[in-house]
């Protein structure tokens, strides 16, 4: 669960830039630029770090309506067996997935990350579960997440190979998982793909 204080000064983010992009007025515009340069000041306390330290700052304040950014990521299975990828930024591993492009719809997103990541043609069939990354163990994230997690069955037998954002692709046993990269996947999101797996006709899980 997300540090309430975290949680907070994300929503005071969020309202800034809101009400920075909707009003006309001059005043009300100086008014949320100051409430957002105060929680920005608030998250460098949180990480006891200058502004230009703190990872993921929101870099389009006052754009527009302020919304959660939208993350898939893929299950797919191997004779019991789930596929993982080794991400270069931090030699941890990762359910496939990432941030979902503009002009694609969430199903495809999810099989473009999963060719690009691991060499794997699938097809997403199910959408076992939707998870605010601010309510999981994720590691904490200046940004608002919705995961988005799809069960995908392979297209071919090929063997999982490595993308441009991975060094390694490979099934792992549900019960000898490597180190997992916990901004992107926790125990709980394979365990509820091997859930549905076990009862496809359970509803997807949601927050």
């Amino acid at each position: 669960m997300e540090d309430r204080w975290l949680s907070w000064v994300k929503r005071l983010q969020s309202i800034a830039s809101t009400g920075r992009h909707f009003t006309e007025d001059s005043f009300d515009q100086e008014r949320y630029d100051e409430i957002g340069a105060i929680a920005a000041r608030m998250l460098t306390a949180l990480a006891d770090s200058p502004v230009e330290m703190v990872p993921d700052l929101p870099a389009d304040f006052g754009t527009g309506y302020a919304t959660p950014k939208v993350e898939v990521r893929a299950a797919v299975f191997d004779e019991g067996k789930i596929l993982l990828v080794r991400e270069l930024t931090d030699g941890l591993w990762a359910m496939p997935g990432g941030f979902a492009d503009v002009g694609r719809s969430a199903g495809e997103n999810i099989e473009k990350e999963v060719w690009e990541e691991a060499g794997l043609a699938v097809k997403a069939t199910a959408l076992y579960a939707v998870r605010h990354k601010a309510k999981h163990a994720y590691r904490p994230d200046t940004r608002d997440f919705y995961k988005l997690y799809f069960y995908c069955e392979r297209v071919d037998a090929h063997a999982p190979t490595p993308g441009s954002e991975t060094s390694e692709a490979a099934y792992f046993p549900i019960d000898a998982l490597p180190p997992l990269s916990r901004g992107r996947t926790i125990e709980s999101d394979i365990h509820a793909a091997v859930e549905f797996v076990q009862n496809p006709a359970r509803l997807t899980v949601f927050d």
